[in-house]
This record gives structure tokens, sequence and C-alpha cells, in this order.
């Protein structure tokens, strides 16, 4: 874990995280793992992870943004340009997804899976090789929910392990996805910036941006990262307000708004765009300096 961020943890007022979905999901585990020592509160919507944090219910939201297999998280972009809420750090989270069902349970007694959308797809050679007739749910810690309930020897969940202990099932197969670099990004929000000292290392800078509409405006907009030596590794645009004449972009960029080669970039920036918002500047997670090999913290 960030040094950083784990410092941010002890100085907290309260010792909450929010994430979307219920209790053994993914985020749950993102949560428990940068933040062993606080408590996860379960959010249905993302709406609802961010205004907890607005009114004070929880300190941080861990908020995934995008996938290695499926890509961009849904909504999430939408969100963070109105959430009020600042990016203080991030995560790199391994997903294992196992096939969860009650106990005493035999693979060849299985005739359904329930899991949510994106992990029934990340797990489609299982599922297609165990012939099992997928049901979707709205997230993987929901299935092992139901799977525990209805306690039916044909059923089966793919949600994680932090699931199975919470729920009481039993793991029948484990790392079922198609995909073994399946890792999923988050973002640690709070309702203030914790921007790091220039000089403290590697950090990300994220921000979003629209540009006018005239020719070579995305071209000049992002020139100045390329003149001054600045790394963007990642952009991505998605329409506003329904039009598809206009878009917003998010973007990340490795540097300090502080140093000489970002300021320069980002007053290039300014003159050729609109709307440009700083949504968080924080230390770089070890995973980048990895290549991307592991989830781990």
């Amino acid at each position: 874990m960030n040094p950083q961020i784990r410092q941010f943890s002890g100085s907290m007022s309260h010792n909450t995280i929010a994430f979307q979905g219920t209790h053994g999901a993914h985020s749950d585990l993102a949560c428990r793992t940068v933040f062993p020592d606080m408590t996860t509160l379960a959010c249905a919507s993302f709406e609802d992870a961010f205004a907890a944090v607005r009114d004070g219910s929880a300190v941080l939201a861990m908020i995934p943004i995008e996938n290695s297999v499926i890509g961009r998280i849904a909504d999430i972009h939408h969100l963070l340009p109105h959430g009020g809420l600042h990016v203080i750090g991030e995560h790199f989270q391994r997903i294992n997804h196992h096939l969860l069902a009650i106990p005493g349970t035999t693979v060849e007694q299985l005739r359904r899976v329930r899991s949510q959308v994106p992990a029934l797809e990340q797990c489609r050679e299982t599922v297609r090789r165990l012939g099992l007739e997928p049901i979707v749910h709205g997230d993987t810690a929901g299935a092992a929910a139901e799977v525990a309930r209805r306690a039916d020897p044909s059923e089966a969940a793919i949600a994680s392990d932090l699931a199975a202990e919470i729920y009481g099932l039993t793991r029948l197969l484990g790392d079922i996805e198609d995909a073994h670099h399946n890792t999923t990004r988050f973002l640690i929000m709070a309702r203030e910036p914790q921007q790091p000292p220039v000089d403290s290392g590697p950090v990300i800078t994220s921000f979003l941006f629209r540009v006018r509409s005239v020719p070579a405006s995305l071209f000049k907009a992002l020139g100045g990262f390329a003149t001054n030596g600045v790394n963007m590794t990642k952009l991505e645009s998605y329409l506003v307000d329904g039009r598809f004449t206009a878009a917003r972009f998010y973007a990340d960029i490795e540097g300090h708004p502080e140093s000489r080669s970002v300021r320069l970039a980002l007053q290039e920036l300014e003159f050729f765009a609109r709307e440009v918002k700083i949504l968080g500047v924080y230390p770089a997670h070890p995973f980048r300096l990895q290549g991307g090999q592991s989830g781990e913290d």
C-alpha cells in the first residue's frame, strides 16, 4: 500500500470507507486490502457512495474506474465532474473469480450460475465448459448472498473469497477468470484534496477538460504535454448532455502541477481548452512501477 495513503488513513476522525455494492464485492475487498483497519460501508449505487463521503457518513470512497479486461467502468466519468470529491490515491486490485456454492455441493450437481454481467463474461470459458445457465445479478456478492439464501445445490455464484467467507459458501473452483491479468484500478476519493509535495516522488495528476468545437482543437490542446515531455497515461472521451457534437475528456498524466513541465503543459491546455478541472494529485501506485505485473500491495 502507498505509505502516503496509510498516513492519511491514520489521521481520519472516524473510520469508514464507502463502496458501491454488497459486502463481499471486489470493491469491498479493495477497501479492506488498502485500509484493513477501516469499516466498509456498502452503498447501492456509485451516487450513494459519493454522497456518503459528502454527508460525512464515510471519510473515503473506493471507486472503480477501469478494468484490464472490460475497459472503463460505466457511469463513473459522468459522476466525477460534479461529485464534489477529490482523488487522493489509486489502487490496483487483482480480480480473482471463484465458483462458490453451499457446503456439500459438487461441481457435477450444478445447473445454474449467478453473478453480475462482467464477471460472467470474464469467466465465459468455465461457464461454457460446465454447461451452466448464467443468471444475471447486480453484483457478485449479491449473487453469493442469493445462493446462500436459496441453499440450492444446483446453483453457484461467481464471486470473491471474501464473499464465500461472509455468506458461508464453499469454493468449488478457484481463479476461473479467463484472463489472468484481470485487474481493476480504483480511485480513492475524499472531500478534501490530499496533494503530496512536488518532490515527494512519482505522482499522477487526473483532470477533466473540454475543447472548443474547431478543427485541430484537441491536437492543439494536447500539444503542450508532448513539447514539455509530460507522459499522458490515459485519455478518454465521453459525450456531454447527450450531444454527439460535445465531448468531455478524462486524462491522467505523470507529474505534479507545480513542476515546471506540467505547469507549462497545463497552461497551454487551458489556452486551447475550456472547463479544465483537476480531480486530484496523488502518489503513483507501485503497480505502475512494476510494469502492471501484479495487483498486490
